[in-house]
């Protein structure tokens, strides 16, 4: 039996024997170009911004922590927002339109900031349009090839937009040896890509056509007898149950997973020159870029629980290496290995979430995935921060390593992927 979907073109079913002809062809292709463009611009000024705003603007390394946490933040709660509006509307391409308006326009202005608060208003405002985006994108993204390609698909955009982040810091830095300290150059000169994905946006994206679900069964109350794991099961069924209990899963996950800057500082503890940390970024990034096609792949072949499941085993292996690592090549292998995580995990929580919810309110979904990592990651940071400077590097790291592995037991536990899509109103 032929499962359903086709692509946002209209192009027809898909193509069982070729996934790829599938998924490298309208929404799924542009929003991938679109995501390479933008990421491009924004990694042209995120890794000089630290130096920007202490070295140029003269603001304190705690007022930096404050730019970017409110930024961050604020783009959480909107991830909530639009999703829900995205699907109240019945349209995707508006929000994502705007989102990206918002960050394009603001971030080349960080060029002509005077003053380290000028820089905060426009990272807010740069945030506010990925807090707009993000989720409608998802959605969008979701429902523009068939449930059995959406592991590719998620995977492939993901890979363009971490080739986007190798990218923009090349383009930063062939323009810094040509001009050597023009930081407000390379900010300004951020708009040209910026522009780009815009325009891929508006040309070649292409809403796709709301389809109204049919009313669900009525679900029957429980006999008064019933007994408390019977209701709890009963209750569990239903989609809520189901997209709540992987959100509380992944919460877990998130409480161990602080921000990478603190991997970047124990590589420098190993002895990788401050010279080469972006180099090794970029390598990451590259290693990110490759697994996220197969991680999609591996999605569509063997299912979101079981590549989740291993992605998060990945990452408690990774974080226990970094605890016992001794030498600069460890650093290396580690951070390379560290992509495998991504590749596992990215493309399958997304997929995961578009088969947990109901068409209709796929939008309102993926704001809750965006605002549960948003809400978890803070106190992350702050916790394994707090545990680095009383206790060490190694107890942080297998800290994060252990609710990694606790996450994935209970994922195998709690979590039942359906065969087919969610009709649950």
């Amino acid at each position: 039996m032929m499962r359903p979907g086709g692509d946002a073109t209209g192009a027809g079913p898909a193509l069982s024997n070729n996934g790829w002809r599938v998924v490298l062809r309208g929404n799924v292709l542009w929003l991938g170009v679109v995501s390479l463009l933008n990421d491009a611009a924004s990694e042209m000024i995120y890794p000089l911004l630290p130096y920007f705003l202490v070295g140029t603007l003269g603001a304190t390394p705690a007022l930096l922590g404050l730019i970017e946490g409110v930024a961050e933040s604020a783009a959480s709660f909107l991830k909530l927002g639009s999703g829900w509006l995205s699907d109240r509307v019945r349209r995707r391409k508006p929000l994502l339109f705007w989102g990206y308006t918002l960050a394009t326009v603001t971030r080349p202005l960080i060029g002509v900031a005077a003053a380290p608060w000028h820089v905060l208003g426009l990272r807010f405002v740069d945030r506010l349009g990925k807090g707009v985006r993000s989720a409608p994108r998802d959605a969008l993204l979701a429902e523009s090839v068939p449930p059995e390609r959406r592991g590719l698909a998620f995977g492939f955009h993901r890979a363009a937009d971490h080739t986007g982040a190798v990218l923009g810091p090349l383009l930063a830095s062939a323009v810094l040896l040509l001009l050597p300290g023009q930081y407000r150059l390379v900010f300004l000169l951020a708009l040209i890509p910026g522009v780009l994905s815009l325009l891929a946006l508006a040309v070649r994206v292409r809403d796709v056509p709301a389809r109204t679900p049919a009313p669900p069964p009525p679900t029957p109350m429980p006999p008064p007898t019933e007994s408390a794991p019977g209701l709890l099961a009963r209750l569990r069924a239903g989609y809520r149950g189901q997209l709540g209990g992987f959100l509380l899963v992944l919460l877990v996950f998130t409480l161990g997973n602080a921000t990478d800057a603190f991997l970047l500082l124990r590589a420098q503890a190993l002895g990788v020159p401050l010279a080469a940390i972006p180099l090794l970024w970029g390598a990451h990034h590259m290693s990110k870029a490759m697994w996220n096609l197969a991680g999609g792949a591996i999605n569509d072949r063997f299912g979101a629980r079981r590549a989740i499941s291993a992605g998060w085993l990945c990452y408690a292996l990774t974080y226990a290496g970094f605890a016992y690592a001794s030498s600069a090549w460890h650093a290396w292998a580690l951070f390379l290995f560290y992509g495998l995580f991504y590749g596992l995990t990215e493309a399958p929580e997304k997929a995961l979430v578009a088969r947990l919810a109901p068409a209709h309110r796929r939008g309102s979904a993926f704001g809750a995935y965006h605002f549960t990592i948003g809400i978890a990651a803070l106190p992350a940071s702050v916790i394994f921060g707090a545990v680095w400077g009383s206790y060490g590097a190694r107890p942080a790291l297998l800290l994060g390593g252990a609710l990694a592995l606790l996450a994935a037991l209970l994922l195998l536990l709690l979590v039942r992927e359906p065969s087919t899509d969610s009709t649950s109103a």
